[in-house]
């Protein structure tokens, strides 16, 4: 089982400067994945996608690379040509409106920092080889990330699951007892209202089978049970999870919905509350597997 969330980051060492790879991603039902390169990268944005979908099926992946630094003499320069032809015209701006130029360091600075440019990149097949290498290890990060916190929540889901079914397990034990106990209100209101009648009377027997019939929950239960062990298996299984995942605890949901309908059961009802509460907090913790 794999997170949905996590982060990865690598850097290595080309033509004197920095590249660094940064992935992160949060939860989308779908993969949906930004990329950015610096534009003369911006060809390998194929290769980075490819290799962003052989770790990550879902959730929205952003890949980010970057390349900075300084570590060689011709890392960054200033374009002389420009400076000069600015302070060129300065000067002829001053002389036609007859006022003295002279340049200080100040204005010298701010004129070269303006027109400062970063060392051209490598093209990208150049490049290809070493942004392949940081790519690699920023998603080994961000995959063992994603994993360590999977385990995290794979121990969440298995305590869970062992409360939905003492649930279920409780909601069982109570449910043989149900009619037994609507024919003992049913008969303490008819003497109540002074009627009389033999427990064996046909309309009161009658009227017990139809309650009986119509609360019973044994195929309910079954298929709940039946969902619990395809969540266990499918907790343990490896590849995508969340989908299939939100399938099953929607089939669960509606056999606890039909539960709580007609159960018509105190207790009972009791017990569905905390299925449907521990259910959602499932299906809270689910939108982050991947």
């Amino acid at each position: 089982m794999k997170s949905m969330t996590g982060f990865g980051r690598g850097t290595a060492v080309l033509a004197g400067q920095t590249v660094t790879v940064q992935v992160s991603s949060v939860n989308r039902k779908n993969l949906d994945l930004a990329i950015r390169l610096p534009a003369e990268w911006e060809s390998l944005e194929s290769l980075v996608g490819d290799e962003v979908r052989k770790v990550a099926h879902r959730g929205r992946v952003s890949v980010v690379v970057e390349v900075t630094g300084d570590t060689g003499p011709a890392a960054v320069a200033w374009d002389e040509a420009e400076v000069g032809a600015i302070l060129d015209r300065l000067a002829d701006l001053a002389d036609t409106r007859g006022v003295t130029f002279s340049p200080t360091p100040e204005l010298l600075w701010s004129i070269a920092n303006s027109q400062r440019r970063s060392a051209e990149l490598p093209g990208p097949e150049a490049a290809t080889a070493i942004l392949q290498a940081v790519l690699a290890e920023a998603l080994r990060a961000f995959a063992a990330m994603r994993a360590k916190e999977g385990e995290a929540l794979l121990i969440d889901f298995i305590t869970r699951l062992a409360t939905l079914r003492g649930h279920v397990d409780a909601i069982a034990a109570r449910a043989p007892l149900v009619p037994a106990a609507y024919r003992e209100q049913l008969l303490q209101r008819l003497r109540q209202a002074e009627l009389e009648l033999d427990l064996n009377d046909e309309r009161v027997l009658r009227e017990i089978a139809l309650f009986a019939d119509r609360c019973d929950i044994t195929e309910e239960l079954t298929r709940l049970r039946s969902h619990f062990d395809q969540f266990a298996t499918l907790l343990k299984s490896t590849g995508e999870i969340g989908r299939k995942a939100e399938f099953i605890l929607q089939e669960i949901g509606r056999e606890v919905n039909t539960i709580g309908s007609k159960a018509n059961d105190l207790t009972i009802a009791r017990a569905v509350i905390e299925l449907k509460n521990e259910l959602e907090r499932i299906r809270e913790q689910m939108a982050n597997v991947e």
